[in-house]
């Protein structure tokens, strides 16, 4: 078993709170290092102690769970945040998203989904439901003019094959789907990926993907 990932959870509610410290609790593999009721006591919880993974509510008096994470993230570039929602509506997921969230879930996603979750973003990669995944695609290319000047540094900083690597991984495709594509072994592509994240000082896929419509990289359709 690899390193215990250490996980805090942030929820207004105090019975989400409880139900969520013991689905944490339950698992070999985490550690909760401490629960939060607002934005504030996030903040003061993720300053005191080391955190790997923050289950965000995004609904929460004092200080919201998306202004929280906006600030935990650029603090805390190595502090994943899942944003925790009862509605899967737009005007919460992209903006948790832009504000730097790894994930966007469901309060009624099956516990193992949100377990699986905590390691998929502890490993560097984003979980966002495949609903919210489609739309925000939508809603960004619906919403953003293209940017010229920041598609010619995007094709400044890449290599061919890592801009290839981006406008594919913009449309959704899995890293052997690409790697299929571009007749490469998986593990290239992955080196690709992470190359393409690192250059464009990217947190995750995700925001690979709005950046690359933000652009006008690529468009709709």
């Amino acid at each position: 078993m690899g390193d215990v990932i250490r996980v805090a959870v942030v929820d207004d509610q105090e019975l989400m709170r409880s139900a969520l410290t013991m689905m944490v609790e339950s698992q070999p593999d985490l550690s909760l290092v401490g629960e939060a009721a607002d934005g504030h006591e996030a903040l003061a919880l993720v300053r005191s102690r080391t955190v790997d993974v923050v289950l965000m509510d995004l609904r929460m008096p004092r200080l919201g769970g998306i202004e929280a994470t906006e600030i935990i993230t650029s603090e805390l570039p190595s502090t994943r945040v899942i944003a925790l929602t009862t509605f899967d509506e737009d005007d919460h997921a992209f903006p948790a998203i832009r504000a730097g969230a790894s994930a966007f879930l469901l309060k009624d996603a099956r516990a193992e989904q949100i377990v699986e979750a905590i390691r998929i973003v502890h490993a560097g990669h984003s979980v966002v439901a495949p609903s919210t995944t489609k739309r925000l695609i939508e809603h960004v290319a619906a919403s953003s003019a293209p940017d010229d000047a920041r598609a010619r540094r995007v094709r400044t900083l890449l290599t061919p094959r890592e801009l290839e690597t981006l406008l594919l991984l913009a449309t959704g495709e899995s890293n052997s789907e690409i790697a299929a594509r571009l007749h490469l072994s998986e593990a290239t592509v992955k080196t690709h990926v992470g190359q393409v994240l690192a250059k464009l000082a990217l947190r995750d896929r995700v925001q690979a993907v709005v950046l690359a419509y933000e652009s006008g990289l690529v468009r709709p359709g």
